[in-house]
């Protein structure tokens, strides 16, 4: 039998886009651009809210 569970909430910081990568607007000895890696620091790169309830389960 299958097991229902609830969507997740999309995260309301990042829209559900929770990496970003951005150009430093250098280059490499290569000729390839530089770029850095940027989380989003509300849902820790998940792109996903957790409920209060979820996080009183953990003890978070």
């Amino acid at each position: 039998m299958p097991q229902h569970t609830r969507p997740r909430q999309i995260c309301g910081h990042c829209d559900g886009f929770p990496t970003v990568t951005i150009t430093t607007g250098q280059t490499t000895p290569t000729g390839q651009r530089q770029t850095i890696t940027a989380h989003c620091p509300a849902c820790h790169g998940t792109g996903h809210t957790t409920t209060p309830s979820a996080r009183a389960r953990v003890g978070a």
